[in-house]
């Protein structure tokens, strides 16, 4: 078994911003000197997420409008006071921090209309994730 490690470096531009990390994932995988095995896929930040779903333009500005409606922003929460950030904050709750994703012969195993998103739900930041290889 051997472990490789590596992080993406992403630069957001919007407060709410839905990135497809797909092709940096599979790069990574493609580079390091796995061949089979799984891929964690982690942000270390507790306004952001990794989703896998799928890529289309109207399904990712409708993923954009649900989240803003069912977690408005400027709704007289507490934790604004500090940060005014707290509706970043409880959208990241509904959502995941990581993914792990099996590959196969240095392919990740997703579905056809499946892609992998780093949503940025506090931007615009400088943020990374971290990939974590774990295979043969």
């Amino acid at each position: 078994m051997t472990i490789f490690k590596d992080k993406l470096d992403l630069t957001t531009s919007k407060r709410l911003e839905i990135i497809d990390i797909t092709s940096k994932v599979q790069n990574t995988i493609t580079n390091s000197e796995i061949a089979n095995g799984i891929v964690n896929i982690y942000s270390k930040h507790s306004t952001s997420a990794i989703v896998i779903n799928e890529n289309e333009q109207g399904l990712l500005v409708d993923f954009e409008i649900f989240l803003k409606e069912i977690v408005p922003q400027n709704n007289n929460y507490k934790h604004d006071i500090i940060d005014n950030n707290a509706d970043s904050h409880i959208r990241s709750l509904l959502l995941q921090s990581s993914e792990t994703i099996p590959f196969r012969d240095k392919k990740l195993a997703i579905g056809t209309w499946q892609s992998i998103f780093f949503i940025e739900l506090d931007g615009p930041r400088r943020r990374n994730v971290q990939l974590t290889i774990i295979g043969e």
